[in-house]
């Protein structure tokens, strides 16, 4: 197989070739052309990987490791992540995986699991089932080494080249593609690959970042741990009724946090580690681990069974900028944040959901290719807002090994849900925004205002019965009153002449989506009877008309062609 040249070093930013180069560079011959490739198969490109099938987005993702993830980490998937998983339609399947774990809620903070020094920093995700009001789903404790299977064996079925020990070597772009290098880390083959297009999700330590030259801001380093694995089955008796998400043991002598994988013999101990005073990895021996696991626990004579060890780092990084060129970052190489509320993995495969659309739309035909601008224009701040509040989150529960610095964690920032589901776009693919809202407001406000996450509402649709937020995925979507059928007239006919795929929904009694026990979907949505909410492929209100348009064609062409970047 042929392969190309190492032009890596070429500056990517800086296309400087002739057209006739350019021309023999696109008649050179290639072992593999594609769409998009995504280098990294962890959460985000596995996730990445799915949504782009799901849109008929032919696509290559090369991940250097043998496999998905072995070791249990990060395993909180907020609502969001979960109603995106929900339209992909792998919840199910999800939630099978996670089944070990469903019971298992709350935070508690001890001095040991032995003595009277225990509280629950929180009991309950969902107290009251408060969220049912909001999302058709809810939160799901799936530890990565389970998802990941999951989400891998949906990408395959679904059309998806994914190639493990595979890593690129190199890449270039130009202003109509990119060329990588790849190499097959077990039988030493190069691939060259062109694509229209790039997703790095390679992680915190980016190559791809790096080459690209995009820095960082914020604090940088927050904490460093060993994750532990281990068995016991003693422990089990010593926990007793206790289930909890994590425990954060105080005990000066030996802190740390202890995660359940099964309840009954595997667990894990994230131990604080600090290499800034000469501590290595080879400190953390067997011997040191369990003694550090039982003066914890508070429990000395349990059986601790060491089966293996890793170290990760929490920060606070936000990349400057999400994409160069054809390049775009997504994940950790994007962002990293605090552990504490599993903020950094869910915004990341929120991160791929949002790039996904927006890629096909383009790929398609349907939007010009400025619309891929708005991935860092909405994507961005709220990596900045969330980051902010997932190391307040740490500062507020006190996190073993977490020092706040003066100035680190931000101010407020709103409740968890406020985080996980009520952050809006107030600037990029949307109409009627304001920009100078803050983009996590204070307390919950789905109410149909552009930017926002659609508000969910429960509707029959010929005898099923569905969430409206089933509904994007595949197109915009225009909903309308059941009874006014000017505004769907005005879709069809825009969509014919744009070419766009645009399905209108009349909701209303005896409409095709008739809400579930006579519900107002007009004033869900902050409109009237006579206005309309268009609505994206990833479920975020794009633009609403408040009432009827002297030409509902003419404006809904406008709104298309403006949000599309068709012009």
């Amino acid at each position: 197989m042929s392969s190309r040249p190492n032009r890596s070093h070429q500056g990517i930013e800086q296309c400087n070739r002739t057209a006739s180069e350019l021309e023999q560079l696109m008649n050179e011959n290639v072992d593999i052309r594609v769409p998009v490739l995504i280098v990294g198969g962890s959460l985000v490109g596995l996730s990445a990987s799915v949504f782009l099938g799901r849109l008929g987005i032919e696509h290559l993702l090369v991940e250097r490791h043998r496999a998905t993830s072995t070791h249990p980490r990060g395993r909180g998937n907020n609502v969001r992540t979960m109603e995106v998983f929900r339209t992909a339609g792998a919840e199910a399947d999800i939630r099978r995986a996670a089944s070990v774990l469903a019971d298992n809620h709350g935070i508690l903070q001890a001095g040991s699991l032995t003595g009277d020094d225990q509280e629950w920093l929180f009991k309950e995700i969902d107290p009251g089932g408060g969220i049912a009001r909001f999302s058709p789903t809810g939160w799901c404790l799936c530890s990565q080494n389970d998802l990941e299977p999951v989400l891998l064996k949906q990408a395959r079925e679904q059309g998806g080249d994914l190639r493990f020990s595979t890593e690129m070597q190199s890449f270039d772009q130009d202003p109509s593609g990119v060329d990588a290098v790849l190499k097959n880390r077990e039988t030493g083959e190069h691939i060259s690959v062109r694509a229209d297009y790039l997703v790095a999700a390679d992680g915190p330590r980016s190559p791809i970042r790096e080459q690209l030259r995009i820095g960082r801001t914020g604090p940088g380093d927050l904490f460093h741990n060993v994750s532990i694995t281990f068995r016991s089955r003693k422990l089990a008796d010593v926990l007793g009724e206790r289930r909890f998400i994590v425990c954060y043991l105080t005990n000066p002598a030996a802190d740390g946090a202890l995660l359940p994988v099964d309840n009954t013999k595997d667990w894990v101990f994230h131990a604080p580690w600090k290499p800034q005073l000469g501590e290595t990895l080879e400190d953390f021996t067997d011997e040191r681990c369990a003694e550090h696991i039982r003066t914890a626990v508070g429990a000395p004579d349990i059986d601790v069974e060491i089966t293996g060890k890793a170290p990760w780092h929490a920060a606070e990084r936000v990349a400057e900028r999400y994409s160069s060129g054809r390049v775009f970052l997504a994940g950790d190489s994007a962002h990293e944040m605090s552990p504490t509320g599993a903020f950094g993995s869910n915004t990341g495969i929120q991160d791929a959901h949002n790039l996904a659309w927006k890629l096909a739309a383009v790929l398609k035909g349907e939007a010009g290719p400025g619309l891929l601008d708005t991935y860092e224009a909405e994507r961005l701040p709220v990596a900045r807002a969330t980051s902010a509040r997932a190391s307040a989150r740490s500062s507020e529960h006190s996190h073993p090994g977490y020092s706040a610095a003066p100035g680190v964690g931000g101010g407020k920032q709103g409740g968890m849900l406020g985080v996980a589901l009520g952050y809006r776009y107030v600037r990029g693919a949307v109409l009627g925004t304001d920009p100078e809202q803050p983009v996590v407001p204070q307390g919950m406000q789905l109410s149909g205002e552009p930017g926002s996450r659609a508000p969910h509402l429960w509707v029959h649709q010929g005898g099923e019965r569905k969430s409206t937020l089933d509904l994007y995925e595949q197109t915009m979507v225009l909903l309308t009153d059941g009874a006014d059928v000017a505004w769907r007239r005005a879709a069809a006919r825009v969509a014919d002449r744009l070419q766009v795929r645009l399905h209108a929904y009349g909701i209303g009694p005896g409409a095709e989506l008739e809400p579930e026990n006579g519900a107002d979907w007009a004033a869900l949505h902050g409109t009237t009877a006579e206005g309309a909410v268009l609505v994206r492929p990833d479920g975020f209100v794009a633009w609403r008309s408040t009432g009827p348009a002297a030409d509902a064609e003419s404006t809904l062409d406008e709104v298309l062609t403006t949000l599309l970047q068709r012009s």
